[in-house]
């Protein structure tokens, strides 16, 4: 059933937070070869990035920024969702790595704006509120808007600026696929993320991610929300995350769905299409799981031509998000390629042959600022 009182996510300075701490000592010169990584380290590192740590209390941090307070899961779970926290701040370290050597920066007022807006639905006293169940200053806030505003501008300079599509693309798209410009009924193009509270037989998306619980289907539906409000490109997120085999692959993209055959789909699902603008993403409760619904677009029935903006629009649009969506994967691997990334939180796993480590005391780090 859709979920008819939509469950308090947290907005995007919440999702910005997630990887607040990581690489929080990082040094601000880069040598030029990668520096070498120790063959092991200290249990409280649990990877290193050209020589640069990133600790386990810095993903023990995000996790609880991630978690809803009084969540319940498994250790196995929670091992596994911070696995894929720590799989995030390898790559933001590499990201904020490329900032310093772009010199690219962001501003104070930069900052402030997106934070605001972050929060601006949300009442002072529970957004303060928020902040203290989660172990979150207002300061970690505001840092980690800023360093995931500079992975942003990396990604829009290295990947999005260089994306284009030309106009003879733009037709030869048209002229392949004509029949799905003459529509006899109204349409819509849709998207989805399919987490389903259950052990699936079969997973198809990148990471081999799978909640096997109602509770672990919720957590994870939270952490997708929240990296969808932070920027991270739905297809990309269906494609590591969509338990669907079917429609994962394809970066959770389901097609053009006339009406007649959406009005056969149950209410909840239908309710969260036909309500919907193009552009908005909406979570349905669907038998002890969900599904994240993006509305691409809407289509009119009638017959179509490169005469209407609508439609020369939509087409440039759906080949620059196509191939934008490609260099962004490669650019981000060959990125971790040229790096020297060791994991130790994945080597112990495969040395315990999946038992959780232990974990050893905490104690302040030194010159830490958290």
């Amino acid at each position: 059933m859709l979920i008819h009182e939509r469950r308090a996510l947290i907005p995007v300075v919440f999702a910005c937070a997630v990887l607040a701490g990581a690489c929080q000592n990082a040094p601000q010169s880069q040598s030029s070869a990668p520096a070498a990584a120790p063959a092991s380290a200290s249990p409280d590192v649990w990877a290193t990035v050209d020589g640069r740590d990133i600790k386990r209390e810095d993903i023990e941090k995000a996790f609880r920024r991630t978690t809803p307070p009084g969540q319940s899961v498994s250790d196995e779970e929670a091992m596994t969702a911070k696995l894929n926290l720590l799989d995030q701040a390898i790559t933001e370290d590499i990201l904020l790595a490329k900032a310093r050597e772009l010199n690219i920066q962001v501003t104070d007022t930069d900052v402030d704006t997106a934070y605001n807006e972050g929060k601006k639905n949300i009442p002072e006293d529970a957004f303060n509120k928020e902040l203290g169940a989660r172990n979150i200053s207002s300061a970690d806030m505001r840092e980690s808007v800023r360093r995931d505003l500079l992975a942003q501008k990396v990604i829009e300079r290295e990947v999005t600026s260089k994306v284009t599509v030309s106009d003879q693309e733009v037709t030869d798209f048209f002229n392949a696929n004509k029949a799905q410009f003459n529509l006899p009924e109204d349409a819509f193009r849709i998207a989805q993320i399919v987490v389903t509270g259950q052990k699936d037989q079969q997973i198809a998306n990148r990471t081999g991610d799978d909640a096997a619980t109602p509770q672990a289907a919720q957590a994870k539906v939270q952490m997708l929300m929240e990296r969808l409000k932070a920027g991270t490109p739905f297809p990309d997120l269906a494609m590591d995350y969509s338990e669907d085999p079917e429609s994962a692959p394809r970066g959770g993209d389901v097609g053009l769905v006339p009406i007649s055959a959406l009005n056969q789909a149950p209410k909840p699902l239908r309710d969260a299409v036909l309500k919907a603008q193009p552009g908005s993403v909406n979570v349905v409760q669907m038998e002890g799981g969900f599904t994240i619904v993006a509305l691409v677009a809407k289509q009119a029935k009638g017959q179509r031509d490169l005469s209407m903006p609508e439609v020369k629009d939509g087409i440039t649009n759906t080949l620059k998000s196509r191939r934008e969506q490609l260099l962004r994967t490669a650019y981000l691997e060959a990125s971790r390629n040229r790096a020297n990334v060791v994991n130790f939180l994945a080597r112990r796993i495969v040395d315990g042959q999946g038992k959780v480590p232990a974990a050893p005391a905490l104690a302040p780090s030194a010159g830490s600022s958290k």
